[in-house]
């Protein structure tokens, strides 16, 4: 009632405001209306008003940009019979509409968000049976083992517990191909996986042919199964012990519940965040969707599928054939399906997986790719607007989904509308500089309020956009691509567990240079015009501006595509475990301080405790966190660090059968709650001026850390050429 209430009073005012935005008024009035707006939109922020007055703001700010678009639409474009202006002035306006479009529907879904859930975990009286599938193709045995040792230790009855194995690197197909290397990688591979998941009491399912990728391999599973429920975990997604206890009482309280999604949590930083060196202070890209839009989504029961760290009904896939094909983003595919059948779905907000990124700047650019033409495909054979079965919210919400991936065309279109004035002269955007002053930027700053008051701090300011424009590069002919020929695109399996031994430039990272080497010289043009065109330098002022928010956003994307060293795969996460150290028969008291997949640090009190040397083989001994008698882990020193009466010892895991696995799995992912915790600690709003401030700075340093490794590629680069002709002339 209290939502509804909400909503039509943000109806109301924002009706009010489209009455007003028709209204002819002179450049003055509209400059004096849209600063009382802003200011009155920024106290409410300030104030920290929530509810009704959050939706107030909203509306003061979906006026203003209804307004823009009235003006825009009106007053602005050039004239059909100037095709040089006419042509591209009309791709920039389609740009800022679809820009429009997108933020309407953001409001819609994220106004008023569900909040979080509460925990559920000791309130389960009813176990339904539960299969746990983790499909996977090629990533390493070690990688699936800690998954799914960690499925394995789940607190849930055992014997309404089955975790398989589904391989779709050990098929027959493979195993008989005609290709001696594939055909010996997946013997091995099938051999090895076999042995591993008889040591783990894991089953093991493998198929005859890969067809229909993951879609194709979970339905297999499905086939050879039988239990009430599906979880289903990404060969790099370990779940935590509670993730079935908070998720699978919501099926008993509705017997439509086609699906229970959690969020992706991630162990490791994705490329921009590991270069940037931003993952331990600033909220994680997927943040924003898994913290703000799912639950906005879940308000509408538009909740989808995201591929793992989910639960779902048997009875449901089965009613629509099991997972859904046609897409190589079957997740998705399968949440539209069944929610046109009239089934529900629920998000619960609480990390209960930790996961890999892709640790790459390409590797990063493919899965994004796979994502975007997924979305394409299902724009394009199930069109969700026209989809029988779902409300109109629902539509709404998956065009949303669906159209988001459209981004890279008004984000290119947005960095080369300035370079046709600049270099071409082209008068594509016709209007003044004060005009500018009173619709435009009103407009931008207005668009950069709302932002913050949907996502907060879950998105910085200017992350959004950068994020954009390092995929636009990449992903635009990959979304034009699937556009022209929607069946071309396959599924490819994103690489992770990935390291990055020395600094270089990513191998994909050359355009974003000579984007930036041209916004520079439009910088100059810029100046050179100010100064010879005085009559003009208005518009040249704003357009410059333009220009140069475009290359603070390429120069900071330099940064991104300079790829940082770093030794490891994954962080080290923060602990706090009691455990003692066997060194030669003897045992000293120890707390383990933080850990990662492949090794822990230690404190120990080195009273009696003997000198030590890197290599020393020794073991770990602490009690898991389910409890029970303490458990020995065999490890090997790495680093020794005396400080007083402690010594801290870095280790490295020498697992040597699956109960070591068991108990890495349990040091790393067996607590949910530290995944919370970690989030909450750099989850905070810097607001917008602070925010740009921070963000201006970032860029000037990724600037320059760009154009240093640029330059110290090149230095290679002659080398080789000149010993080639040396070479040739020798």
């Amino acid at each position: 009632m209290q939502t509804a209430r909400s909503i039509l009073i943000w109806a109301a005012v924002s009706l009010c405001g489209i009455v007003l935005i028709t209204l002819p008024v002179n450049l003055q009035t509209q400059l004096i209306a849209s600063v009382v707006a802003v200011t009155f939109m920024a106290v409410i922020k300030v104030l920290k008003r929530q509810g009704t007055w959050r939706l107030v703001a909203l509306a003061l700010g979906t006026s203003i940009v209804l307004r823009y678009v009235y003006w825009r639409t009106t007053s602005t474009l050039p004239p059909v019979n100037q095709p040089e202006n006419f042509i591209p002035g009309l791709l920039l306006y389609l740009a800022e509409m679809y820009n429009v479009a997108m933020l309407m529907l953001s409001l819609f879904i994220v106004a008023t968000p569900l909040p979080s859930r509460p925990a559920r975990a000791a309130k389960v009286q009813h176990f339904p049976s539960v299969d746990v599938f983790v499909p996977s193709y090629n990533e390493d045995i070690n990688l699936l083992a800690n998954t799914l040792a960690s499925a394995k230790a789940m607190d849930y009855p055992a014997d309404k517990l089955q975790v398989w194995l589904l391989d779709d690197g050990g098929t027959l197909q493979k195993r008989n191909s005609t290709k001696i290397l594939e055909s010996q990688t997946a013997i091995a591979r099938h051999n090895e996986l076999q042995q591993l998941c008889q040591e783990l009491d894991v089953k093991y399912l493998t198929r005859e042919r890969n067809e229909h990728a993951k879609a194709g391999n979970l339905n297999n599973g499905l086939q050879h199964s039988s239990g009430d429920l599906i979880a289903v975990f990404d060969a790099d997604h370990a779940p935590a012990r509670d993730f079935l206890l908070e998720t699978v009482g919501y099926f008993e309280d509705d017997p439509k519940l086609f699906l229970v999604q959690t969020p992706h949590f991630f162990i490791n930083p994705d490329p921009l965040e590991r270069n940037l060196q931003t993952f331990d202070n600033m909220p994680s890209e997927n943040e924003m969707f898994y913290g703000i839009i799912q639950r906005g989504l879940d308000k509408w029961n538009a909740a989808f599928f995201c591929g793992s760290a989910a639960v779902l009904s048997r009875k449901a896939l089965e009613s629509q054939s099991g997972f859904s094909g046609i897409s190589i983003t079957e997740d998705c595919e399968t949440a539209l399906a069944l929610h046109g059948a009239g089934w529900n779905s629920i998000y619960v907000d609480k990390p209960l997986i930790a996961g890999l990124q892709p640790a790459t700047f390409a590797s990063f650019i493919g899965q994004r790719s796979r994502w975007a033409q997924g979305m394409m495909q299902i724009l394009r054979f199930r069109f969700p607007l026209l989809k029988r079965g779902l409300t109109l919210p629902q539509r709404l919400c998956y065009m949303s989904s669906t159209l988001f991936w459209l981004f890279p065309f008004p984000r290119a279109i947005f960095l080369f509308a300035p370079l046709f004035y600049l270099f071409f002269d082209l008068e594509i955007f016709t209007a003044s500089g004060s005009e500018f002053l009173a619709y435009t930027l009103a407009y931008m700053l207005v668009n950069l309020m709302m932002q913050n008051y949907l996502y907060g701090s879950f998105r910085w300011p200017w992350i959004s956009e950068l994020y954009e424009y390092v995929q636009m590069v990449h992903l635009l002919p990959a979304v034009v691509s699937v556009i022209f020929n929607p069946r071309k695109p396959t599924f490819k399996v994103t690489a992770k567990d990935e390291s990055i031994s020395v600094s270089r430039l990513s191998e994909i990272s050359r355009p974003f240079f000579v984007i930036f080497a041209v916004q520079v010289i439009a910088l100059v043009i810029t100046i050179y015009r100010i100064y010879a065109e005085p009559y003009k330098a208005d518009v040249t002022l704003v357009v410059g501006g333009w220009n140069l928010i475009n290359l603070i956003l390429a120069g900071c994307a330099l940064g991104v595509v300079s790829e940082r060293g770093e030794r490891s795969s994954s962080r080290r996460i923060r602990v706090d475990r009691r455990s003692e150290l066997g060194v030669n028969d003897k045992w000293h008291t120890a707390s383990i301080e933080d850990v990662s997949v492949h090794g822990a640090r230690l404190n120990v009190f080195n009273k009696e405790l003997d000198p030590l040397v890197v290599g020393t083989e020794a073991t770990l001994r602490f009690q898991p966190y389910g409890g029970g008698e303490m458990q020995t882990l065999p490890i090997m020193v790495r680093n020794i660090h005396p400080s007083g009466e402690i010594t801290t010892i870095g280790c490295q895991y020498v697992p040597k059968g699956a109960s070591d696995h068991r108990l890495i799995a349990d040091l790393v992912f067996a607590n949910s709650d530290q995944w919370t915790q970690f989030q909450k600690g750099r989850r905070r709003n810097p607001g917008i001026i602070r925010g740009t401030i921070w963000f201006l700075g970032l860029s000037l340093y990724q600037t320059s850390r760009g154009l240093l490794y640029f330059f110290r590629g090149m230095r290679p680069e002659r080398e080789a050429q000149q010993q080639k002709a040396k070479a040739g002339n020798g």
